[in-house]
């Protein structure tokens, strides 16, 4: 099942806000019939109790009318002139209201999918909206991805609705199964990234990526354990990150290196100071050194493979290198002139 963005006020909650103005509308009837009940006459002429009150009230605004309660005196005919009438049309209205909108709502969300279906090309698949996964698609947003080309795909019902709350599309299902898969559309997909909670779950997740899109769509995973990395690679991963080796380094570094560290979460934090990026070398950049460069490059990207300034083939850029640098990524408040 595809969720889509959470909407300010669903259909449910529009459904509800007219049932209790109808509810409303008929108590209030009811209360200035029984008021004037000396008013009215019933078939039996033992005169009105509050059941008829209500009797008289409901086949009355629901334009039923079985004639055995009518209006005899002048106050009670001008009251169902000026109130009865008006109300009648009132709740009718609302009843009407209320089913044109849902079948409004219900044609909308066709429609909506229609339309995101469409237009969906190019994307990045998060399987699974943990920590993980929310920081990939922050870091995915501060790169200039838009939105609407991030689909979310989640068991969990309370992570779902965060996802959806945000702004994203999620659909509802386990990534390890290819209609769930098919749904996010993730042949013509251009990432998928693999967040979920455990190794086994993430290994499925790659080998049912790979057998859907023949190894064309670029697959990025996380594995809790690092003797699990070369099986995800297997599993047709192109890129394992290892979140206990990498915290565990890091924490080797917060004890025998602590200002490392600092620079580290630099890094990896936006708009604290620095931040990496990568971009195309420029036509001018190409054929000098990139330690020359005003850009403070640290390495090169050539034909997919990184190559370090250490290295011979890093001593000159050449066209078509990706720059990898470190930029400035303070708020433009806190820059200095």
């Amino acid at each position: 099942m595809i969720h889509f963005p959470a909407q300010r006020r669903g259909p449910l909650s529009a459904l509800s806000l007219r049932l209790a103005a109808a509810m409303g509308l008929v108590f209030a009837t009811v209360a200035v019939v029984y008021i004037d009940r000396d008013g009215y006459r019933d078939v039996n002429d033992d005169g009105l109790s509050l059941l008829d009150a209500f009797y008289y009230t409901v086949v009355t605004l629901s334009t039923t009318g079985y004639g055995d309660i009518t209006p005899v005196s002048e106050s009670a005919r001008l009251i169902n002139v000026l109130l009865i009438t008006p109300a009648r049309v009132l709740f009718l209205i609302i009843l009407v209201g209320t089913t044109l909108e849902v079948l409004t709502e219900q044609y909308r969300t066709g429609r909506r999918l229609q339309r995101w279906e469409r237009k969906l090309k190019d994307h990045v698949i998060i399987c699974g909206y943990g920590t993980k996964g929310r920081s990939a698609i922050s870091a995915l947003q501060e790169n200039g991805l838009d939105k609407s080309r991030i689909v979310v795909v989640e068991r969990s019902g309370p992570a779902l609705r965060q996802a959806t709350s945000n702004g994203l599309v999620a659909i509802e299902g386990s990534a390890t199964r290819s209609s769930v898969l098919n749904q996010a559309h993730v042949r013509t997909a251009k990432a998928v990234i693999i967040a979920t909670d455990s190794d086994d779950a993430s290994v499925l997740v790659a080998l049912t990526v790979r057998q859907l899109t023949a190894g064309q769509v670029r697959i990025i995973a996380a594995a809790r354990e690092a003797e699990n990395a070369p099986l995800l690679k297997q599993s047709g991963a192109h890129h394992v990150i290892v979140s206990s080796a990498t915290a565990g380094r890091l924490l080797g570094l917060s004890t025998s290196a602590p200002p490392l560290i600092d620079v580290v979460e630099d890094l990896l934090t936006p708009g604290q100071g620095m931040a990496l990026a990568m971009r195309s070398a420029e036509r001018h950049e190409v054929g000098r050194s990139p330690r020359e460069l005003e850009t403070l490059v640290i390495a090169l990207v050539r034909r997919g493979k990184v190559v370090t300034l250490a290295d011979r083939a890093g001593a000159v850029v050449e066209t078509g290198d990706m720059l990898v640098h470190v930029r400035d990524d303070r708020p433009a408040a806190n820059t200095l002139p």
